[in-house]
Formats: structure tokens, sequence, C-alpha cells
């Protein structure tokens, strides 16, 4: 199964961005360039990185001008922040002198004020003093690294090549070093439980991350951890509980405040092929179902309450679809209390709030 550049690390050695195309959230943009498998020396349990990026080989700056170019005509003037993201591959264990051109290729765009920096991702284990004051020359703002655990049994059963005290080095570094540090967890590896996972996202929290990025395993047909599903050594995580986890997880990030950037999986014209997907909790609306059973959870104290005839419940106009649930089904939980429910969108609520009116 081709995957869109969003799975990065939960698939890949590293990280990839929003999707294979320019995408904006609020007043921030990121031009995604792939970097299929470069310079990374493990094959993780999970990796078929070739499938999951779509890309085979690495854009030249020729090529790396034409994806930004062609992307910014799909920009709105008025976003305040465009960045450039080299995603797929291990950016600093490339020799400097293919990083260089790769680099430099988006200086003339920051130059004109059409960028404003770079962002790129790695491997804890390639992250080094030395390279992050290359890094400072050429507008790196951001890094994100594919942590995926803070356990060691469950990074060693992943086949990860590199341990949590790896990953808690590396961000000390790059935070010493003055940029915005972005990190990745995945749910239902090899070895994983509930506990381990929100071990992950505290410790991702301590770290002082920024940003995060969650995602689910599944099982892509020519990796290795296919082998050990048929073997019957490996199961992934049900839909069902690949949601709860993640919800427990998101819960913890929202209450510190870190930016959660991607939940789940994402499909992306051109690059999902349902042949590659052995098994696993793949979901389209991933992060859908997720803040849906957020929401869910917010209004049990609705459910608890005696029978009443009428439900009025006012969200934020963001929170409007969740609120109601995937396909309607916290308003339908709702309706087995209540004659009618009905959810309003009023921009005087808080966002992540809501006001209930029953009689």
């Amino acid at each position: 199964m081709s995957f869109p550049g969003g799975y990065n690390s939960a698939y890949l050695c590293t990280m990839f961005t929003e999707s294979v195309t320019a995408k904006q959230s609020g007043k921030h943009v990121t031009i995604p360039i792939f970097l299929p498998g470069a310079a990374c020396p493990f094959q993780c349990i999970f990796c078929d990185q070739k499938k999951i990026t779509g890309t085979q080989c690495l854009p030249d700056p020729a090529q790396i001008t034409e994806i930004i170019t062609q992307h910014l005509t799909t920009v709105d003037p008025g976003k305040t922040e465009t960045e450039v993201g080299f995603f797929g591959g291990t950016f600093t264990g490339l020799p400097q002198e293919i990083q260089q051109p790769c680099l430099a290729a988006v200086d003339p765009f920051i130059r004109q004020g059409k960028i404003t920096g770079i962002r790129l991702s790695t491997r804890p284990d390639f992250i080094t003093p030395e390279s992050l004051e290359f890094l400072k020359q050429f507008h790196v703002r951001t890094i994100e690294l594919g942590v995926q655990s803070m356990d060691d049994d469950v990074l060693s059963q992943s086949h990860r090549g590199h341990t949590a005290n790896d990953s808690i080095v590396a961000s000390q570094l790059i935070l010493s070093a003055g940029f915005r540090l972005g990190l990745q967890m995945m749910v239902g590896l090899p070895g994983d439980s509930l506990e381990k996972s929100l071990h992950t996202a505290r410790e991702i929290i301590r770290l002082k991350a920024l940003e995060v990025r969650i995602y689910p395993v599944v099982v892509i047909r020519g990796t290795n951890l296919e082998v050990i599903y048929h073997q019957d050594k490996f199961r992934p995580l049900s839909l069902e509980t690949a949601v709860a986890w993640t919800k427990e997880a998101v819960k913890l990030f929202n209450e510190a405040g870190t930016r959660i950037l991607r939940i789940g999986l994402h499909p992306s014209e051109g690059l999902l092929s349902k042949t590659d997907l052995v098994d696993g909790p793949f979901h389209p609306s991933f992060r859908e179902l997720v803040m849906s059973d957020l929401w869910l959870d917010k209004f049990r104290g609705l459910l608890q309450n005696p029978d009443r005839n009428n439900l009025v419940i006012n969200v934020h106009p963001s929170d409007l679809n969740v609120a109601t649930g995937y396909y309607a089904r916290n308003r339908k939980q709702l309706e087995q209390k209540y004659k009618t429910v009905k959810f309003i969108s009023d921009p005087g609520i808080q966002e992540g709030r809501f006001h209930a009116d029953h009689c």
C-alpha cells in the first residue's frame, strides 16, 4: 500500500509532511520535498519506504526549484508563513555535499520572501553538534525526529537501530542549538502496550517538543513486519483499539499544549494501493474517529442525566463536525437519551468546549 508522506516514520525510518501537495493550516504552509530512504542504513520492521513515498529517486536542485515554484502557485499569497520540508529520508545522514545543494535550492525563495524557512526529518542517532551547525547556515528552523517509541524493548523489536536515550540526547541537542523540535510516535509496534505508548507521549512532552505526529502501525506488503505477521508473531491493533490508544495520547498532548500535526495515515490521490495493505487499523478518517471519541467523552455527563426531551449543544464552528461525531455517531448516542438533539455552530464558544441546554 503506497502511503502519502503523512505516514512518515510510522512506516519510514523518518518523517514526512502532511501530503504530496502543499498543505495550509491557519497561516502555515509546508511544501514537501521527498527524499525516499536517503541515507537510512536500517530497515525498520514496518518500513517499505519506496512504496510509501511513491518516489524512488532523489530530486536534484532543478527539480526542487520546480516543485517549490509549482506549489507556490497553489498557496494563498496572504499566508504569512510558507516553508519547505525535506521528508522521507535521514536527511542529516546524507553527505554534506548532497545536503548543501538541496538546501541551497531553497535559498532564492527565502531571499525573495516567498519561503520563511526549512524543516527536515531525520533519525535521532543522526544528530550531532556538527550537523546542527551545518544546518544553521541554510535557514533550517524545524527538525523532526522519528522517535516512534521511548521504550527500548519496542525499539529493539522494531529494528529501529537506536535507543530511547538517543532520542533524548538528540532532542536536547536540537533545542540547545535553537531549532524547533518535532517528534513522531507510533502506536501498536511489536511489544507495545497502552502504558508504553502513554509513556512515549509523556516523554515527548517532557522533551518539550513543539509538534508531534501520531501514527498507528499497519502491516505493509514487503516489510519484515509482514513476515512475522504471517508467522503469527505479530498482530496489529484493531481499529477500535488504535483509536482508543491514540485518544489517550491526544489528551496528554492537548493538556500540555503540544501541537498535533497529524493523527493517522491519510490516503492521497495516486499513492494509495489497497493491494499493499496486509492488515491493520487503516482508516481514511482516522483523525476524525479519534476526535469524535474525545468529544463523546465530553458528553458522558449528558448521557448520564435523567431522560429529557430536548438537547441543544453549542460548539465552536471548527468543532462542529467532530462534536457531532463521525457519521453523526455522537448525536445518535445522545438521541438515545433525548427526544431531539441539535448541534449549533457558535463562534462565541471557545474551541474544545461546549454549552448545553436541555429540558
